[in-house]
């Protein structure tokens, strides 16, 4: 019975070739002259000429491109104590090796922990991930977390503008643009006109990690802290009230809290307090939140030291004061 339905399908399939192949030799050909169509445009006088009338914006959004980048590799605190490293033998008989200690990882963000330790962390994420990563709770501390917090939000609002601005040039561009080409060749359009790939994903957002293994690897567990902006934002707060701040910075200073980088945009009115361009001469400009006396050199995070920069002012600041 098998061997008879095999037969049928292979004749069915013969059948098809015999009597489809010259609409499937039609649909390559359609396809091999759309591809030499496609690349005689790009390097088309035409394209070239609708290429340099946006090269400027091009530019900019990729530059706005390589910030945002920038932005995503600060880094977490983790002050783990280095007792340095062992070679790990098991020299058990067969039966009871414990091959799964062989695979242990030790990585700053990863800590290899018991069950028990790992549930508390389920409950109590900040709390362990203070005890455990050698996170103080002082103000040093806080503003390395308070630096990532800004870092991070300006990189998700960024990548925000950076859509917006690309789909704007591409509209600008539109009528210009062959149908065909809109419609099929979507990619290849953005790359010929100059546009560096971009990451919208949130993967870079780092994690602490508590990690249970059996000592057969039989059983697991493992929980994620994601750094992401509202944890972020939480974290900061919970950092603030376990801190005995010194008497010159008590009542003095602030968090760097999401909802205090929005009233500092607001107060400046989405206004570049260096260059003077704003949202509204740019409607997807990126401004930042910046410490106009670096953190570095003494500055607080007070709102009279604080201002609102677009995110080219800011990049080439530094530690400057501005």
């Amino acid at each position: 019975m098998n061997a008879l339905t095999g037969c049928l399908g292979f004749f069915l399939i013969l059948i098809l070739l015999v009597y489809a192949w010259p609409l499937l030799l039609s649909l390559a050909l359609i396809v091999l002259v759309y591809q030499i169509y496609a690349v005689i445009y790009f390097k088309g006088e035409k394209f070239g000429a609708i290429k340099e009338t946006i090269q400027n914006h091009i530019r900019d959004c990729n530059d706005l491109n390589d910030h945002i980048e920038e932005l995503k590799n600060t880094a977490l605190v983790v002050n783990r104590i280095d007792y340095g490293e062992a070679a790990y033998h098991d020299n058990s008989r067969w039966n009871v090796k414990r091959d799964a200690l062989k695979k242990r990882v030790y990585a700053p963000y990863i800590y290899e922990c018991s069950r028990t330790v790992c549930d508390n962390a389920r409950k109590e994420p900040f709390k362990y991930i203070c005890k455990y990563f050698g996170i103080k709770a002082d103000e040093e501390t806080l503003g390395k977390f308070e630096t990532a917090l800004n870092d991070f939000s300006a990189a998700e609002d960024g990548k925000v503008a950076l859509k917006a601005e690309r789909a704007a040039i591409l509209e600008s561009i539109s009528a210009d643009i062959p149908w065909a080409i809109k419609k099929f060749s979507q990619k290849k359009l953005e790359k010929n006109l100059g546009f560096e790939e971009v990451d919208f994903s949130t993967l870079y957002f780092p994690k602490y990690e508590f990690k249970y293994t059996s000592a057969g690897g039989n059983t697991g567990t493992t929980y994620d802290i994601v750094m992401d902006i509202d944890n972020l934002n939480r974290f900061v707060v919970y950092l603030s009230e376990k801190i005995k701040f010194s008497k010159s910075v008590a009542g003095q200073r602030a968090l760097m809290t999401s909802k205090l980088r929005q009233h500092i945009k607001e107060r400046d009115h989405y206004t570049c307090r260096h260059c003077g361009v704003s949202t509204a001469d740019e409607p997807h400009l990126l401004l930042e939140i910046d410490h106009i006396v670096p953190v570095s050199k003494g500055g607080l995070t007070t709102e009279d030291n604080l201002q609102t920069l677009c995110w080219r002012c800011n990049r080439s600041k530094s530690n400057k004061t501005v």
